[in-house]
């Protein structure tokens, strides 16, 4: 079953820190990522839907449907925020790439759906660094 591909890109600011922690354990766990002054992130989204080929387009998804699914559920809500204060589905929660792209899935998964019964979301990728990123499959 193929699976298409999409690559969007964002720009933004967190700060990981256990409230329940002292200032001293917090910044031993997370080092420079707890910063009281926040920092930033280039981060990248894989978005990948698999499915059936449809057989009139070929299309397993229309990519712009996709591409403006995800613009607007997902990019436009966290594109130069914070995470921490600014994106309502982040409240109360670590703003760590595994908690967000978790977020991520619980409002992209039902939405592609809704644009293709015949399309499922099959995993998200987000890239912090070039280095560090996380696969989510749902699960």
């Amino acid at each position: 079953m193929p699976i298409i591909l999409q690559k969007h890109h964002f720009n933004a600011a967190h700060k990981l820190f256990n409230p329940n922690w002292s200032d001293e354990k917090n910044a031993e766990v997370f080092g420079p990522c707890a910063n009281v002054n926040w920092h930033g992130h280039n981060f990248e989204l894989i978005v990948g839907v698999r499915g059936d080929p449809d057989p009139e387009t070929g299309y397993v998804i229309d990519p712009q449907q996709l591409s403006s699914l995800v613009q607007d559920e997902i990019i436009e809500k966290v594109d130069h925020k914070n995470l921490n204060l600014d994106v309502p589905f982040m409240f109360g929660k670590m703003a760590s790439c595994e908690s967000l792209v978790v977020e991520f899935w619980k409002i992209l998964q039902p939405k592609i759906q809704e644009v293709n019964s015949n399309a499922k979301l099959h995993r998200l990728r987000l890239y912090e660094t070039p280095r560090n990123f996380v696969d989510y499959y749902g699960e």
